[in-house]
């Protein structure tokens, strides 16, 4: 008993595990951290300032606008016609035809953009294609090139095949500007995804296609909804490309529609009207920004997590 008793002493002590380093910035009152939480709060305050002060004029009138900017609206209250300037904006842009319109351009454009990325991702961040690192490399160096000094070239090749001011060569022009942005997120989701998966169902006999679709595509639900989301916000808010490719009005979207309203807003001072316009196209994404943040933001960073 007494030797079984010294030989579980004299067994080696454990030692405890390090304590890991804390990262730059996270130690309490450190100046970095100070500094990037005040720049953050800063950045808040004046965004909501500006939304609060577009809220705001798009009730008032224009006397009210130049006189009391930061004050709540009253004038228009107390006549009884709050949202006169909504109704004049609606009425006087053509507001109505310009919103089915950019709904079912950027539906459409925005689904298609997923349906392509996503099989390409795959390829990309699963199958081992021969030259696929610089491949994506390649992809997100069009990331970064600006799309305004693309669009003369743009605008001469769809002149050419007489897709200028036509919704589907805009809608062509969306796509392929978004693929790669598109493509570049999927790529980092897809490659978070256990690979034992796609190793079971190889096992089983499924073809690559047939685990895309079955296995894969399902689990990437998260980031296709991300891209998705994503792209739908881009394409609502954007004006340039709208802009040059569009010039009759029954094409119009809604940002092209609040170009051409803006000249005559301006004309009649109505800048009450014009500041209804804008809250009018702004207002729906920033409501399904602020619905869907919580699964736009876990769906970006489940892509970088691998």
């Amino acid at each position: 008993m007494a030797i079984a008793l010294s030989t579980v002493d004299d067994r080696p002590v454990r030692k405890a595990p390090r304590r890991p380093k804390p990262a730059p910035g996270t130690k309490r009152l450190s100046p970095l951290r100070v500094i990037g939480t005040l720049v953050v709060w800063l950045f808040t305050a004046f965004n909501i300032l500006v939304l609060y002060w577009l809220i705001g004029a798009a009730f008032k009138t224009p006397l009210e606008i130049f006189r009391n900017p930061l004050d709540l609206p009253r004038q228009l209250f107390v006549t009884g016609r709050p949202f006169r300037n909504f109704a004049y904006a609606w009425d006087s842009a053509e507001f109505g035809h310009a919103f089915l319109i950019t709904v079912i351009l950027v539906a459409v454009c925005s689904v298609v953009i997923v349906l392509i990325s996503a099989p390409a991702a795959y390829a990309l961040s699963r199958l081992g294609v021969r030259g696929s690192g610089p491949l994506t490399g390649f992809i997100a160096i069009g990331m970064g090139i600006p799309f305004q000094t693309v669009i003369i070239p743009l605008f001469i090749v769809l002149a050419k095949v007489k897709l200028t001011n036509n919704l589907f060569g805009l809608g062509v022009v969306y796509v392929a500007l978004s693929l790669p942005f598109t493509v570049f997120l999927l790529t980092g989701f897809f490659r978070s995804l256990p690979d034992e998966l796609e190793e079971a169902s190889a096992i089983d006999g499924a073809s690559p296609t047939r685990t895309f679709w079955s296995i894969m595509l399902p689990l990437a639900r998260g980031g296709l909804i991300t891209a998705l989301i994503l792209n739908a916000i881009g394409l609502w808010n954007e004006t340039l490309l709208a802009i040059v490719f569009l010039q009759e009005n029954a094409n119009f979207t809604l940002s092209r529609a609040l170009f051409t309203f803006y000249n005559a807003a301006s004309y009649q001072s109505e800048y009450g009207g014009l500041l209804a316009g804008v809250a009018i196209i702004v207002l729906p994404m920033l409501v399904l920004y602020i619905l869907l943040a919580r699964r736009i933001i876990t769906g970006l960073t489940l892509g970088a997590g691998k």
